[in-house]
C-alpha cells in the first residue's frame, strides 16, 4: 500500500514579507536587570519628581568649549551606533548635560548604556526595562507624569540619570553597590564590573592625556 507524506504548506511571499516585516518592527529585547520598586518617603518623591521635571538642554550648551571639546572626542566612537551625525551629536550633548545636571560622570552614562542597551532607543528587557538606561516604567508612576514617554531620548536619560544618582546617595557613593541597584543585582559583582569595564572604552582621551602629563611632572 502506497504511502502519501503530508506535505507542509508553503508559505507564500506576502507572508514571509509580513512575517519579516513584523519582526523588524518589533522591540529590540536588552538582556538587562531592572530596578527594584521601593517605598520611598514623601519627601524623597518630591526631590525626585523635581529632578525628572521637563528642562531640556539649553539651546546653547553644545558651543561651550568643554562640552565641544567632549563631544570631538566621543563622537568618532559611536559612528558606527549613529550613522547620522546630528542625531549623534544630539544623544551625546544630551548624555552630558544629563550626567552633568545629575553630578556623574558622562563616561559612566555611557558606560551604563552600553551594558543596558548597546546604545538601542528601543530596547526593551524581559522584565519591562525600556530604553536607551533601562528604566522601569514604574518610576513614571511614582515621580513622573504620565505623558512622559521613556523611549524619548531626553525623557529616558534624566530618569537614568536620576534615578542611579539617587541610588548612589543611599550608598553613600559607593558606585559599585549603587549600579548593583540600578540593575537590581545589589550585593552581587557581575553587574558592576561590567559597566565599569564599559565605561573605560569610553574615557575621554584628553582625561587619559592629562594624567599622563600629570604623572610625568617631576616632584618637589
Amino acid at each position: 500500500m502506497q504511502q502519501h507524506r503530508l506535505r507542509r504548506p508553503r508559505m507564500s511571499f506576502v507572508a514571509r514579507t509580513l512575517l519579516a516585516a513584523a519582526a523588524c518592527l518589533a522591540p529590540l529585547a536588552a538582556h538587562a536587570g531592572a530596578q527594584v520598586e521601593e517605598r520611598l518617603a514623601p519627601s524623597v518623591v518630591s526631590g525626585l519628581s523635581r529632578a525628572v521635571a521637563d528642562n531640556p538642554v539649553p539651546r546653547h550648551y553644545i558651543e561651550r568649549a568643554s562640552v565641544r571639546e567632549w563631544l570631538a572626542d566621543m563622537s568618532p566612537r559611536l559612528a558606527t551606533r549613529f550613522p547620522d551625525e546630528a542625531a549623534r551629536i544630539e544623544f551625546l550633548a544630551s548624555v552630558h548635560y544629563e550626567a552633568t545636571r545629575a553630578g556623574l560622570d558622562p563616561q559612566l552614562v555611557l558606560g551604563v548604556i552600553h551594558h543596558e542597551s548597546n546604545f538601542r532607543k528601543y530596547a526593551i528587557s524581559s522584565a519591562d526595562a525600556r530604553g536607551f538606561m533601562q528604566v522601569m516604567p514604574f518610576w513614571v508612576r511614582l515621580i513622573g507624569t504620565p505623558d512622559q514617554n521613556l523611549f524619548q531620548l531626553h525623557t529616558n536619560l534624566r530618569y537614568g540619570c536620576t534615578i542611579l544618582r539617587h541610588y548612589l546617595d543611599i550608598e553613600h557613593g559607593d558606585l559599585y553597590r549603587a549600579l548593583g541597584r540600578y540593575n537590581g543585582s545589589l550585593g552581587q559583582s557581575e553587574y558592576p564590573t561590567a559597566v565599569m569595564a564599559a565605561m573605560k572604552r569610553y574615557e575621554s582621551d584628553n582625561a587619559l592625556a592629562a594624567v599622563k602629563t600629570s604623572a610625568a611632572l617631576p616632584s618637589h
